[in-house]
């Protein structure tokens, strides 16, 4: 294919998304979720195939992954033994908050974890090769060079929950408090896969602020790993009322330890978050909308 061919092929599937018949456009409605699931799963699957065909460079991966995030909580371990509490709480309650936000952006990375590329792809016009298929351009890209050896950070995370609730102490269990710890991890999960697909839309205008986007994704989940009561309290009210991180894992978090909400945020609120994961999933599919509605390739 020549140069001219090329660039009228993807200034074609541009006009017909930007009509609303192309696959990035389908991939928000009813049936374009269906469609974009099954683009996920054959495109992932391919790359997962290709990882299982050399075992052994996988499983050292996995290890090398799984004891590369472990290293993050050994600082908290170290910090432990020269103190009692930090901020109030409890070694077993720091590690309650370190697991559930470790599984859950465990899960979002794994997913999307191939979106910070986004910026090199639309520097380098790569993103194009997506353009020209007939499928949904956010699940080819997502699950593009899918890294099964990201299942060691949710191991790594689900590990130290399961050790945290084991160890805690003085949580009158309720039914209602063991409903609320796996949506926790599920809706805190579906809010980081939004940021990272946000930050993958501002791609589209921003090439170069990778770092800057990855710092509500990877440097939220370092936060969310300390409570709330050690940062300032401008900043809790921002990743409550700003950047919803807050509903990740620290309100459902605390209503399960019977702790206070941070920011004046009412007692409700630790149930808010499947709601909170949906509006930002819904925020984060307008923005991917617009900026591939804005690409415009490279003409390289």
């Amino acid at each position: 294919m020549d140069r001219a061919e090329h660039v009228d092929r993807a200034e074609h599937v541009d006009r017909a998304e930007y009509a609303g018949r192309g696959a990035g456009e389908e991939a928000w409605s009813g049936s374009g979720v269906a469609e974009s699931w099954r683009t996920y799963r054959m495109v992932a699957a391919m790359w997962i195939r290709s990882t299982l065909a050399y075992r052994s460079s996988f499983a050292l991966t996995f290890l090398s992954s799984l004891v590369a995030t472990f290293f993050d909580f050994v600082v908290i371990l170290l910090m432990f033994g020269q103190v009692r509490g930090l901020g109030g709480f409890s070694f077993a309650e720091v590690a309650f908050l370190y697991g559930a936000t470790g599984t859950s952006f465990g899960l979002a990375d794994l997913v999307m974890g191939s979106l910070p590329r986004m910026g090199k792809r639309v520097r380098d016009g790569s993103l194009d090769t997506f353009l020209l298929r007939p499928a949904p351009v956010l699940a080819q890209v997502a699950a593009d060079r899918f890294a099964l050896r990201r299942l060691g950070r949710i191991a790594q995370g689900l590990l130290v929950l399961v050790w945290g609730l084991v160890v805690l102490e003085g949580v009158e269990w309720t039914p209602l408090k063991v409903l609320l710890v796996p949506v926790m991890l599920l809706s805190g999960a579906l809010i980081f896969a939004a940021l990272m697909v946000l930050g993958a839309s501002l791609l589209f205008w921003l090439q170069d602020a990778g770092e800057v986007t990855s710092s509500f994704t990877y440097g939220g989940n370092t936060m969310l790993q300390y409570p709330p009561t050690i940062f300032a309290q401008d900043l809790v009210r921002g990743v409550v009322y700003v950047v919803p991180l807050a509903f990740v894992n620290w309100l459902p978090a605390l209503y399960v330890l019977g702790r206070t909400p941070p920011a004046g945020v009412p007692g409700w609120a630790a149930f808010a978050s499947p709601l909170v994961a949906a509006v930002c999933c819904a925020v984060a599919g307008l923005a991917w909308r617009a900026g591939l509605r804005s690409y415009q390739s490279t003409g390289s």
